[in-house]
């Protein structure tokens, strides 16, 4: 038995947290703070097919440090995870790889939606967290373009009550506004082409055949403030629509170009600075849901090629709740959105089953951050100093000290 004594919850309560534990042991927690551990619903752990970038042994110790014991992984991999035997071949692979590091994190896998495999979509139904549609072009080749598509993806999903999470950027309008940037080797036209309108345009698409077929849709990292306006009067028409947003939308903007060049470059792309106000806003006012970091790892080399051959992405699982904490010292956030935003909300949306792990919290540790556990060795947060951080992870019966 492990206990915590003297721990403060986040309703300012003090008390005596007792994990069963094989290892026995008594911790001074006075001054410390319990949290539930994080749920992140967005990961790219990069197995099968990518693991030279991150695997299931690294990004597992990457979630421990931050906090987290519970990631749900996207299916745009190498292969796709698009097929019943081919979601089985990752888990078999994903077990083994937890395994070796004696690291048992909880997981869930997305399912790739592709117009050449919807048969496929109910035999997965018991097996994965939702069904995810990128509907324009991001990491790997699993865009679903046409209206015909889009349409069976939904009415299957509401026949066979799954969830369809939806990577909301225009894949026409992409292809249109593409010429026009075509050749540029500045970074920060990434914003530019990608802009506000390819993402509403998608959003709007994604709620209307939410609304058609009454299908639960969760919509992917929330980068603006004409998104969160849909979210908001689709929530408030009752539809059964939640929101996403991700730390480097709600902590960088598209200055972050100068210093960061390509590793500044995601889909969807940084916005200018007046939208991340909104987001915040929008997580106190309750149209924003969740925070998933999209933790996307390419390598360092990789992020250096010019604009156009620098794939998008960058990790971030260790650092969510760190940079929260922060934020709420910065008075943008308090504690209870923040448990709300990390797990109190994922847990209803996604009808998560009844399990108890905790995150400790020196809410007034100050550190740089320095170093990462991602395979990818590099964080777009390096240094940068925050105040609070995890200090202990306890998952099931285990506590790591961090």
């Amino acid at each position: 038995m492990i206990v915590f004594k003297n721990i403060k919850t986040a309703n300012g309560s003090i008390i005596d947290l007792t994990i069963d534990s094989q290892e026995e042991k008594i911790i001074e927690a006075r001054g410390l703070l319990a949290l539930p551990a994080v749920i992140d619903p967005h990961v790219h752990f990069r197995t099968p097919g990518m693991e030279y970038k991150e695997d299931w042994r690294t990004g597992a110790q990457a979630a421990i440090r931050g906090g987290c014991t519970m990631v749900f992984d996207m299916p745009n991999t190498l292969p796709p995870t698009f097929t019943v035997e081919l979601l089985a071949e990752k888990k078999a692979l994903i077990n083994r790889q937890l395994k070796e590091i004696n690291i048992p994190l909880r997981y869930e896998l997305f399912f790739g939606a592709d117009k050449n495999h919807l048969e496929q979509i109910p035999k997965a139904k018991d097996k994965v967290i939702g069904i995810k549609v990128f509907m324009g072009c991001s990491t790997g080749n699993l865009v679903m373009d046409d209206d015909e598509s889009l349409d069976a993806v939904f009415s299957l999903a509401a026949q066979h009550n799954m969830l369809v999470a939806v990577h909301a950027e225009d894949e026409h309008l992409l292809c249109e506004r593409k010429a026009a940037y075509q050749g540029s080797l500045d970074y920060a036209v990434h914003s530019q082409w990608r802009n506000v309108e390819v993402a509403v345009r998608a959003v709007e698409k994604a709620i209307n055949l939410s609304e058609k077929y009454g299908t639960r849709l969760y919509i992917l990292h929330v980068s603006s403030a004409e998104e969160v306006a849909l979210v908001k009067s689709a929530k408030q028409k009752g539809l059964p629509v939640f929101a996403e947003t991700t730390p480097h939308h709600l902590f960088f903007d598209t200055s972050a170009y100068e210093s960061l060049h390509g590793r500044a470059v995601v889909n969807p792309p940084l916005r200018d600075a007046k939208h991340r106000e909104v987001l915040f806003a929008a997580i106190r006012d309750h149209w924003i849901d969740t925070i998933g970091s999209d933790h996307a790892p390419h390598t360092i080399e990789e992020k250096a090629k010019a604009y156009g051959q620098c794939p998008s992405g960058m990790p971030g699982i260790e650092f969510v709740l760190p940079l929260l904490l922060n934020a709420y010292h910065e008075g943008h956030l308090q504690l209870d959105e923040i448990v709300s935003l990390t797990s109190a909300r994922a847990r209803k949306i996604f009808n998560l089953s009844s399990y108890q792990d905790w995150v400790i919290v020196d809410l007034h540790k100050l550190a740089t951050v320095n170093d990462t556990r991602s395979k990818c060795a590099w964080t777009p947060y390096q240094g940068r100093t925050l105040r609070g951080w995890p200090v202990y992870t306890v998952l099931g019966d285990e506590c790591y000290s961090l």
